[in-house]
């Protein structure tokens, strides 16, 4: 099946008529329109390939041989027929990166199908970053592959590490934090995450990470270092006077992180951009974990460091 894309936008352009948002007026002002939905298949337009209605879209049958799944629009998912595989498939990735990893984990979607971001506007706020985000969808790293992502609160640090992983048919997701029983802001910002994730991944909440990392095969975000060392702390009952019973913890979860088979994504929090902390078990836990991060670091294919909802990939 041979595809020639010769337009990948949706059907207000990009940039829109007239809008004013950041993403259309950049664009416009490079002079890098994107040509609106235009796609060749066998030499034929998409538009007069035969065709089959689905929920969300529909499949076309290619000149020479095999079916593509085509989403109708902007946020449409297609549903793929049952036992279909496909050859391949024109997705709004930008609203629905999570479609591609539930057709993934179907099968709809294997290695040979060719996969192509359709439907391009100004949801993302550039080219660039939606290229930056198809990379990890389209021709994730292999594993094993460990990932540290660090940033403030409310960076968007949690996000991206969800977004990076959001097209992988299987993922594991462990969190370390506490349930949010007690607290009813803490369980609404659990909930929030638990919303944002697909429905098929898997959660474990635990806090031993290094057993999931020594086990583990697949694709694990782990969320995050530093309720991760509030709770091995905690359970020390070692505020006082937290290094020494913390370190055997930090030396066994750095060994797991070096010797994983995994794909691991790993969110921390960046601890050394802010004020210096009032109390002295408070300086004791961020000398700790501004010093597991630099170690994870070490031992790290990328790291990258969120800054309002920005990503800086450091060296």
């Amino acid at each position: 099946m041979r595809i020639e894309v010769l337009g990948d936008a949706a059907p207000g352009g990009w940039p829109a008529a007239g809008c004013r948002c950041a993403s259309c007026a950049a664009l416009r002002t490079s002079g890098a329109a994107r040509a609106l939905l235009n796609v060749l298949v066998d030499g034929v337009p998409l538009d007069d390939l035969p065709r089959r209605a689905v929920p969300g879209g529909f499949e076309a049958g290619a000149p020479g041989g095999g079916v593509l799944l085509v989403a109708a629009g902007p946020g449409a998912v297609p549903e793929p027929s049952p036992g279909t595989v496909y050859g391949a498939v024109l997705l709004d990735l930008a609203d629905r990166p999570d479609h591609l990893g539930l057709l993934r984990r179907t099968g709809a979607v294997t290695a040979a199908t060719r996969v192509l971001a359709v439907h391009r506007d100004h949801r993302t706020r550039s080219p660039a970053e939606l290229d930056r985000r198809l990379r990890h969808w389209l021709d994730p790293a292999p594993a094993p592959h460990r990932t540290l992502l660090l940033g403030g609160a409310r960076s968007g640090k949690s996000a991206e590490a969800e977004l990076r992983l959001a097209a992988a048919p299987d993922v594991t997701y462990v969190a370390t934090g506490r349930t949010g029983a007690d607290d009813p802001e803490w369980a609404a910002r659990i909930a929030a995450h638990r919303e944002r994730r697909p429905s098929w991944w898997t959660t474990v909440e635990t806090g031993d990470v290094a057993a999931v990392l020594r086990s583990a095969r697949g694709a694990v975000l782990v969320d995050g270092l530093g309720s991760w060392l509030t709770g091995a702390i905690d359970a020390a009952d070692a505020w006082d006077d937290p290094a020494p019973a913390a370190a055997p913890r930090v030396d066994e979860l750095v060994a797991a992180w070096r010797d994983t088979a995994a794909r691991v994504i790993v969110v921390s929090d960046e601890v050394g951009l802010s004020v210096v902390p009032a109390t002295a078990s408070g300086r004791a836990f961020r000398d700790l974990l501004g010093a597991l991060n630099r170690r994870l670091a070490d031992a790290s294919e990328d790291v990258a460091l969120v800054v309002a909802g920005r990503v800086l990939e450091l060296p």
